[in-house]
């Protein structure tokens, strides 16, 4: 794997990599000749306004890559595939589910399968790329976003791989080299004909899916709620041993009854059941991970009575505690 100088804001990827995604087209050589729409062949099969991954994706491919076409605006539309947009320079906007969207050089756009985009035109200087990906693609990824089973991790993961099929996320990650050096890398081994291509696009996808779930104060959801309930999921990441709903409730602004409200439509559980979640999946990694005995264990996540952690692990995993460190 190719690894980058760390770059900031401001700063363009390799310009090897620009050079070859900024070419102007066939397709956009017939726009600025005085084509006025796009040519719906190269993208749609009949009169359906959706993106076919059949006419974008060679056969046998699960993802691939296409520069934006630019200097003309794409009429709204969804895709049959999970589509990531990044932008390499300069600036593009959007219309996602009717809200609009300006997406700058560094950031990353990921678009469920059902979500319904517009673009207005590009000028030269903006250049996107599409990252066409197949759902199947992303069954290699996932093993990367860690072995503790958070619902952090679960909430984000079903968004990452399109399981959240009509809705989008934005990530603001410009000043964040890790993410920047890992898309330039999916890039350079989508352009180049390397060895075991599709083993080394899924290892960086999920190293990539990994840095995006460390970083998701960048991440931007589609409304208000699902920005709500992110930060009540990090918030569960960082104070599982003695958080509580009413002060994150506080610091999101949000009445107690509409916050837990709120939690139950999108997650299907309690306040109270994900917090046990996190408790007893971060037990299970200290098991596996330290040597620390089983009552330091259970006091680390915030759970003084051990007869009733012992019975929540049990029925949780199956196993008692010292059961399941020694099968680790």
């Amino acid at each position: 794997m190719r690894y980058n100088k760390a770059k900031g804001r401001g700063e363009c990827m390799n310009p090897m990599i620009v050079d070859r995604i900024s070419v102007i087209t066939g397709e956009e050589r017939a726009i600025l000749n005085g084509r006025k729409s796009i040519d719906r062949s190269l993208y749609m099969d009949g009169s359906r306004d959706v993106i076919s991954g059949e006419k974008l994706l060679e056969k046998g491919k699960l993802i691939a890559i296409r520069p934006h076409t630019r200097f003309i605006a794409f009429p709204e539309h969804t895709h049959d595939y999970v589509e990531m947009v990044y932008m390499c320079a300069g600036e593009t906007h959007h219309v996602v589910n009717g809200k609009p969207i300006a997406l700058h050089q560094g950031e990353l756009l990921m678009l469920g399968q059902n979500a319904h985009q517009s673009i207005e035109a590009a000028g030269e200087r903006d250049i996107a790329v599409n990252f066409i990906v197949r759902p199947a693609f992303f069954s290699g990824t996932l093993p990367f976003l860690g072995e503790e089973e958070t619902p952090l991790r679960r909430f984000v993961a079903s968004c990452l791989t399109g399981e959240n099929e009509a809705g989008y996320l934005l990530f603001r990650v410009a000043d964040i080299p890790p993410v920047q050096n890992l898309i330039e890398n999916l890039l350079y081994t989508l352009l180049e004909d390397t060895p075991n291509k599709r083993g080394i696009l899924q290892m960086t996808m999920g190293l990539l899916f990994a840095q995006l779930m460390n970083h998701t104060e960048a991440l931007q959801f589609e409304t208000q709620e699902q920005n709500a309930l992110i930060s009540v999921l990090r918030y569960l990441e960082e104070n599982y041993r003695d958080g509580s709903l009413t002060e994150v409730a506080g610091r999101l602004h949000y009445e107690l009854p509409s916050l837990s409200r709120l939690i139950r439509q999108r997650t299907g559980k309690k306040y109270t059941e994900l917090l046990q979640e996190k408790r007893l999946s971060q037990a299970a990694w200290l098991l596996r991970n330290t040597d620390k005995n089983v009552d330091e264990i259970a006091n680390a996540v915030g759970y003084e009575n051990m007869t009733y952690f012992h019975r929540l692990f049990q029925t949780r995993f199956g196993q008692t505690p010292r059961q399941y460190r020694a099968c680790k």
